[in-house]
């Protein structure tokens, strides 16, 4: 576990279960249990595989270490103002010398003159380091140091409390917690005070008409006298209630309810109920490194069979040489599929249906039944772990401020490789050319190296699907790459012997030990990109062109308490793969919540799009030069974009190869968001049709959704608009003759009977 997620079950400790608050009475750690108090009195016992797998499971805030924290949203980096990161980052140094004797934490980037004698690591001690440092930062003149650490005495005591809060929390930690203080609140405003100011908000919104803000400071004074200032029985006025000033209640109302610019027809019409160098690496997870690179195989896509071209994204741990983990994308990888990849760095990977006893959890000193216990389910043969140091490229990819904000929530650092130097990335290049060699070589489809060596037809010989060719790799790293002797690769402590990734990350546990840090579920919405939203209105929020909302956002008298340099702004997570949803955490208890576009129809009517589609639908709403009012009248746009109204068995052969190809990788992108969604209690989960026997193509099912959300939607819009038909009286008679042409003579084939029939007058 990590972050929030972390379960404290020492004694005095407080969990909430089902909604329940206990304390931790005491531990068993022999029998693997705790015994558990409740407010009443009333007393339980629970073993730890119960409290550690159970999903409405959590720390409570009142006697967590994040306590502090309860009522707010997490602080990150990105709160840091930029006039203060320097102050942050001055300190964050200093700590670094002491600790390891280089101000940059990297023995191999020392700055001139590094190690210095008094914080030589070989040389002194931790203690002795930081009382030199104490002494160095006090020779400073006051208005130097607060200058240069925001400080104007920093002693051995800080030094201390700057670690403490620096391992808990990362480069954040050594930020002054003034700087990050809890935004809003409003001392003056008393229970009885708040209460007037709701009853007017009531009375001036549902009854009577729009009124100035100097007439709702007078009602909420009359509000507060005649409900709360009462005359005793000997005529003398009880206690006086203070009220704030105008100004202070004018603040409060438009924090609290917005600034109130709509009509008042609108505002009623609002509250109607609505529907729906060389580095020395030692130990396992020190450096992991990370690299894409196109797939030498062609593979058929999972929607319309066509081959294609996809792109491998591979974790390699540099010690063991353990491929942690490995994602296949159609077309590029993007910052949330390398995050993704990251994410199942520090996931056990589940053993799979066609996986024999084989393949299970074979490392000695960590029995199979403890990591299968705090995972959940059963673990397959392949490393996990936090990484320390993630090393990549310089790829755009790599270079985001998502990814930032994902290594300070994964507490590592992502280092660039050094331009020119090959050595710092040669370990997964190597593996590259290995996988080519021992795997794709033999496979049909092979590309060759490059396009002199590439076959007549490889697009003809694909026969491997995406998933299939997913299965195949996973199956292949857990069975015969984890058991492959190493050869060179051997590790410096013994170069001739036997050793393959498996065997050291074996030896491992005995020279360093085994962490079992298994991050919960939620990590996956902390790895999603941010989006900071200043206030929540009517409508939602909104988030990258598009509004969503949820009944979790519309509470009475909710906001924001971040501060720092999103002060008062509500944290947003996007899923890019699916725009569906986004996520938000509720402050007080820290579930994340689905707020659903307000765009969508019920469920399962709409197919899922991702931002590509959504940048496609905005901008061709600009070029027509349209407005829409709300997200509704965008869907008949994405419906037709996603080829809804063509005909269900004309729709493949309709597209261009370009157009098949987005709308797979947009099916496949949402299948593997939908993978990496941790999964709602008490709800089954949903069968994947690609591979089923009877299941219809993905494509097919795709403009069937496609084709029914159009059709729904405009079922809706007619009921809207058009008011319930009254029962009319019958047609008169003749009226069928008059509504078609007179002089169109009747087709009598399936007339009367009679042989001879008499012509007509006018004939």
């Amino acid at each position: 576990m990590m972050g929030a997620a972390t379960l404290d079950l020492s004694p005095g400790a407080g969990v909430v279960l089902d909604e329940v608050e206990w304390l931790v009475e005491r531990q068993e750690p022999h029998l693997g249990r705790v015994h558990l108090v409740r407010a009443d009195g009333e007393r339980q016992r629970a073993s730890f595989r119960f409290l550690v797998n159970h999903p409405r499971c959590r720390p409570s805030s009142r006697t967590a270490a994040e306590g502090a924290n309860r009522g707010r949203q997490m602080a990150s980096w990105s709160d840091v103002k930029p006039e203060k990161r320097p102050l942050m980052e001055q300190r964050f140094a200093h700590l670094m010398e002491v600790n390891c004797g280089f101000r940059s934490g990297d023995p191999f980037r020392p700055e001139p003159g590094e190690p210095h004698p008094e914080y030589d690591p070989d040389r002194t001690t931790l203690t002795e380091r930081r009382a030199a440092k104490a002494a160095e930062l006090s020779a400073l003149r006051p208005e130097e140091a607060k200058l240069l650490l925001g400080v104007a005495h920093v002693g051995v005591r800080t030094l201390e409390r700057w670690e403490r809060r620096r391992r808990k929390y990362g480069i954040v930690g050594c930020a002054d917690h003034r700087w990050l203080r809890a935004s809003g609140g409003h001392p003056s405003v008393s229970e009885e005070v708040r209460e007037a100011i709701f009853a007017v908000r009531a009375e001036t919104q549902r009854h009577r008409s729009r009124v100035s803000a100097r007439t709702r400071e007078i009602m909420i004074r009359r509000h507060v006298r005649e409900t709360f200032e009462i005359e005793d029985e000997d005529g003398d006025e009880s206690e006086k209630i203070e009220v704030p000033s105008y100004h202070t209640l004018l603040r409060v109302w438009k924090e609290w309810f917005g600034p109130g610019g709509a009509r008042q027809k609108y505002e009623r019409s609002a509250e109607l109920p609505t529907k729906n160098g060389h580095v020395l690496v030692t130990r396992p997870g020190q450096v992991v490194a990370l690299d894409t690179t196109i797939l030498p195989v062609m593979v058929r896509e999972n929607v319309f069979g066509d081959p294609v071209t996809v792109h491998l994204t591979l974790a390699l741990d540099v010690y063991t040489h353990s491929i942690c983990a490995f994602r296949l994308t159609l077309v590029s990888d993007s910052s949330v599929d390398v995050a993704m990849v990251l994410r199942d760095v520090m996931l056990p990977l589940p053993m799979r249906e066609e996986w024999g006893e084989d393949m299970e959890w074979p490392y000695p000193g960590l029995p199979a039944a403890m990591v299968s216990e705090f995972a959940g389910y059963e673990v397959a043969g392949l490393p996990f772990f936090t990484p320390e140091t993630v090393t990549s490229d310089h790829g755009s990819v790599y270079r985001n401020h998502h990814l930032v904000d994902v290594q300070e929530a994964m507490g590592c650092r992502i280092l660039p490789a050094r331009v020119l130097r090959p050595q710092d990335k040669s370990a997964v290049e190597r593996v590259f050319g290995s996988i080519r060699s021992l795997v794709f070589e033999k496979l049909a489809g092979y590309t060759g190296v490059d396009v002199s060596d590439c076959g007549a037809d490889p697009e003809g010989d694909a026969v491997l699907t995406l998933a299939e060719m997913e299965h195949f790799i996973a199956t292949w790293v857990v069975k015969v790459w984890q058991n492959r002797r190493l050869g060179e690769f051997a590790p410096s402590w013994d170069p001739g012997g036997d050793h393959s990734p498996n065997t050291l990350f074996a030896a491992s546990f005995a020279q360093e030990g085994f962490d079992l840090d298994i991050p919960s579920p939620e990590t996956y919405y902390r790895f999603l990109p941010e989006h900071h939203v200043k206030r929540i209105h009517r409508r939602g929020v909104k988030v990258k062109g598009l509004w969503y909302d949820a009944e979790s956002l519309h509470q009475p008298d909710m906001n924001s308490a971040r501060g720092g340099r999103y002060k008062q702004h509500w944290v947003i997570h996007r899923e890019p793969r699916d725009r569906r949803v986004v996520y938000f955490q509720e402050p007080d208890t820290h579930e994340w919540h689905e707020l659903r576009w307000t765009g969508l129809p019920p469920e399962r009517e709409m197919p899922a799009f991702g931002d590509a589609r959504v940048e496609e639908l905005l901008t061709r709403v600009r070029e027509a030069g349209l407005k829409p009012r709300s997200d509704s009248e965008l869907v008949p746009l994405l419906l037709e974009m996603l080829g809804a109204v063509d005909p269900v068995v004309q729709w493949p052969s309709q597209l261009t190869k370009s157009q098949q190809t987005q709308h797979a990788r947009e099916i496949t992108q949402a299948q593997a968001a939908a993978a990496d969604r941790p999964p709602k209690p008490n709800k089954p989960p949903r069968l994947a049709a690609i591979g089923a026997p009877d299941a219809e193509p993905p494509w097919r099912e795709r403009a069937r959704e496609a084709t029914e959300s159009l059709d729904a939607h405009r079922r809706r819009r007619r009921e809207t608009a058009r008011p319930a038909q009254q029962p009319s009286a019958p047609a008169p008679l003749g009226s069928s003759r008059r509504g078609r042409n007179l002089f169109v003579i009747a087709d009598d084939a399936d007339g009367s009977d009679d042989p001879d029939p008499q012509p007509t007058e006018g004939t």
